[in-house]
């Protein structure tokens, strides 16, 4: 036998050792990811306080306040209720039960302070407030203070709760732990049956499920890296969407390649060939439609949030990754796995199945939706559009101005019951009590102020170790500053409390412009404010970078402009239809002030992204077959593979659903809707409808909108 030719040996290299290489390299590189997931729970933090910037004045108080403390304690607070019916008040006996639970709580590790029992003035409650260290919070000492209240306070004679800032982190750190496992688990069984269906083939979901693993994998151990440098602040919900993000978008890329390959190999014997081309065609949009996102993405570092800065490179990163996994692991095993892979029905070139499909492109439900657009694209574009107007028209009903804290978990949760159970026998705001700083010399006048504020139940100056200060001279200063402890009369988290807190800010600029506001309930006023400002910032910085990568991707400016408008339109439609769900059929009490933000930028950049693949498309056949006709192929050739990937895309955040934060379901149901509509509605018809309108005027002011709207004009009807 003839030893191998250097072109034989080139040709096995490229395709048996090269792919083999690749795959390789991301197999080990998911792997380092997997074990990468468990580490990111150390570089994770949900506290509020550390997403705002520092130039907020919660912030700043927060500062101070680390200077008046002893220790960075964590409040929590034990309220227990005697049950009805067993005594008149609290009687020795009673407060001796609170007094023992007082005793073990000061043994308990982790606990530095009890203050209390501090009896109701109804006579049927105590309450005691426990300081936690902010290491033992982190590490589950709230469970250890609720074993010892449950042990002290007889449930035949008491019920008891913990509530309080300690106990609502724990909440939350529960809800997200659901993250790496449950979430994920729904999401990649959701998109399996879809691919199923899709491909009605057992073999093909596996790779594409194993390409976007793998995607997300590799972008965990940047992530973490980015979070272990100090880069950004990663928290639980950051780190969700991330997850769901990179499972989603590296599926539709595949759906794109897979989509294409399948075509190729219907259309030539070598597979290799089929797999290059594919490859080759797929590339600029994938990049175009990547690229489009990654950008708009990272429009969140305008934000003045943390939470929302570190969002930006995060799922920036994920959507890099997710397409370079399309384009380089999904390639590399469709080139080792053949035909073969596609199996019952497998693509072959130039048989009757070929044939079939080709006819059935010719007629099947995208021929048939492309003559209907041909046929009347005015009044549908004009009915489709008064229907999105008429849905958009529910955002005036969208309450997103915050809710209470307690109420971002959705089940029944044991801190839920004792805030509501403090409320009955309490100020509510007791527990986690307002802090002013103000300079010592107004010391007198800020306090005086303070109490006169309406919704502040009392108010007083703190001397050494923590203790009220009985009158001025007494009050600890540091840095010519005192500390004024106001507690409020409504729930710490509530939107009164924020209220009370904005009345105290502007009562106290008139005494002295340097008094700060800080605590629980300023961090969440300024959290929700901020996040407010950030909409007003970052919309339009999204709008003019997509519209600027579109108008040098499509070389036009109408087209870009007419997108842009489009899937605006589309998502306030969402964001209309979501409010009136969330209001009258969840039953939600309003929605945090990010969830219009971050829907936006998923609906805005993702809705883009598929219609990149429709337009890029319909620019590549406009000049064989016109302005009118090639947008039309462009709808039909690419309608199954991009309904495909919304309804993949859907189905992915849908499954944030899972984790029982309101937030999540939020989003779980907007952004499904949103991009559902902008699927089946406004890229299937909208557009299209449009663009057959505007004819060459479309393109303007590219060659191909000049010369083939001229041609377009004779030879398809107006």
């Amino acid at each position: 036998m003839s030893a191998p030719t250097h072109d034989a040996r080139t040709r096995w290299a490229r395709r048996l050792l090269l792919p083999l290489l690749v795959v390789l390299a991301w197999l080990a590189w998911t792997g380092a990811g997997g074990t990468t997931f468990g580490a990111l729970s150390e570089v994770t933090s949900n506290d509020q306080e550390t997403f705002l910037p520092a130039e907020a004045e919660s912030t700043r108080a927060s500062e101070l306040q680390q200077q008046f403390a002893d220790s960075d304690a964590v409040p929590t607070t034990v309220v227990a209720e005697r049950d009805s019916g067993t005594s008149e008040g609290l009687e020795a006996s009673a407060l001796a039960d609170a007094d023992d639970a007082a005793e073990a709580l000061r043994a308990t590790p982790g606990v530095t302070e009890v203050a209390g029992p501090v009896p109701s003035e109804d006579g049927a409650a105590v309450q005691l407030t426990v300081l936690l260290t902010e290491q033992a919070a982190d590490e589950g000492a709230v469970q250890e203070v609720r074993a010892v209240a449950a042990e002290h306070f007889d449930a035949s004679a008491w019920t008891a709760h913990v509530t309080g800032p300690a106990a609502l982190s724990a909440d939350l750190s529960s809800a997200f732990a659901g993250i790496d496992g449950m979430l994920l688990l729904v999401a990649v069984v959701a998109v399996f049956v879809i691919l199923i269906l899709v491909y009605r083939s057992p073999l093909l979901p596996l790779l594409v499920l194993l390409s976007a693993i793998g995607a997300l994998c590799a972008a965990v151990t940047v992530v973490h890296q980015m979070a272990l440098q100090g880069w950004i602040e990663l928290n639980g919900q950051v780190q969700g969407i991330l997850s769901i993000l990179v499972i989603g978008a590296a599926t539709d890329y595949a759906l794109l390649l897979v989509a294409r390959h399948r075509e190729e190999l219907r259309h030539t014997a070598d597979r290799h060939a089929a797999l290059r081309t594919a490859l080759r065609r797929s590339t600029p949009p994938i990049l175009a439609s990547g690229g489009t996102v990654a950008l708009a993405l990272l429009c969140l570092l305008f934000s003045d949030l943390n939470s929302n800065r570190a969002l930006g490179p995060v799922a920036a990163a994920g959507i890099v990754f997710a397409m370079a996994s399309a384009l380089t692991f999904l390639p590399a095993l469709l080139s080792l796995t053949g035909r073969g892979i596609f199996w019952p029905r497998i693509p072959r070139a130039a048989d009757a199945a070929a044939e079939r499909a080709d006819a059935h492109a010719r007629t099947g439900l995208w021929a048939r939706t492309a003559g209907w657009v041909r046929a009347r694209p005015r009044p549908i574009w004009a009915v489709v559009l008064l229907v999105l107007i008429v849905g958009a028209a529910g955002v005036t009903q969208l309450r997103a101005d915050g809710v209470e804290q307690s109420e971002v978990v959705l089940t029944e949760t044991d801190t839920k019951a004792g805030q509501a159970m403090l409320a009955d026998h309490f100020d509510a705001g007791t527990g986690a009590p307002t802090s002013v700083f103000a300079p010592a010399d107004d010391a007198e006048s800020a306090l005086q102020t303070v109490r006169g504020v309406d919704g502040v139940a009392a108010a007083q100056l703190v001397a050494e170790g923590g203790a009220p200060a009985q009158e001025a001279a007494q009050a600890r200063v540091v840095d010519d500053q005192v500390q004024i402890s106001a507690t409020l009369e409504d729930a710490t988290d509530s939107p009164a409390a924020e209220s009370t807190v904005q009345r105290l800010r502007d009562e106290l600029d008139a005494v002295d412009q340097e008094a700060l506001v800080g605590g629980t309930t300023a961090t969440q006023l300024d959290t929700n404010a901020t996040a407010q400002r950030d909409l007003t910032v970052i919309i339009p910085a999204v709008l003019v970078s997509v519209g600027a990568i579109l108008v040098l991707l499509l070389r036009s400016l109408v087209a870009p402009l007419l997108l842009v408008a489009a899937t605006t339109l589309s998502f306030l439609t969402a964001l209309g239809v979501s409010a009136l769900v969330f209001n009258h059929v969840f039953g939600f009490p309003g929605a945090d002030p990010t969830v219009p933000l971050y829907g936006f930028m998923f609906l805005v950049a993702l809705g883009v992204d598929y219609t990149v693949f429709l337009m890029t498309r319909a620019r590549e056949e406009t000049p064989h077959r016109g302005p009118r006709e090639g947008l039309l192929h462009a709808l039909v050739v690419t309608g199954g593979v991009i309904t495909s990937a919304g309804v993949v895309l859907a189905a992915t955040f849908a499954a944030l659903g899972v984790l029982p934060l309101m937030f999540m379901v939020q989003l779980a149901f907007l952004v499904p809707l949103g991009v559902l509509l902008d699927t089946f509605v406004v890229r299937t018809l909208l557009v299209p409808a449009l663009g057959v309108d505007l004819g060459g005027r479309l393109w303007w002011p590219s060659r191909i909108g000049r010369t083939t709207g001229a041609e377009a004009r004779v030879r398809e009807p107006a």
